[in-house]
């Protein structure tokens, strides 16, 4: 995902060269299909999900190419107790940057100003 309306950013920096970003909704629908074909049981639905998730959110921070190619790939190189970890922190974040559809009037304000949409700049309101 390249640009998020209403995230005040895109990118969670783990400090060791490698970043968390945020997940289009098509990503998201993305990472559930392929944990369910993983998960054998459902016992390890959670754990395959989370795999899954972060396949697809965590990079490279210098050029934001995948760490891993998909879910088994997160499973064979990390420990259960690290993908535990980096999902929650990716929750936090994503919950942190995308304020949800519950805005108040205040900051919805504040969103509209800091959009740059306008109709001077090509934005009619609509869809």
């Amino acid at each position: 995902m390249a640009w998020s309306i209403l995230a005040g950013r895109d990118r969670l920096s783990l400090g060791n060269g490698m970043d968390l970003r945020l997940l289009s909704a098509l990503e998201v629908l993305q990472a559930r299909r392929e944990a369910g074909e993983l998960a054998q049981e459902a016992g390890e639905r959670a754990l395959c999900s989370n795999a899954c998730l972060l396949a697809r959110a965590l990079e490279q921070s210098e050029d934001h190419t995948p760490v891993f190619p998909d879910g088994r790939g997160v499973l064979a190189g990390l420990t259960a107790e690290e993908i535990a970890a980096l999902a929650r922190r990716w929750s936090a974040f994503s919950r942190e940057a995308n304020p949800g559809p519950n805005l108040g009037e205040e900051e919805l304000e504040k969103l509209k100003k800091n959009s740059g949409m306008t109709r001077e700049n090509g934005s009619d309101g609509g869809c």
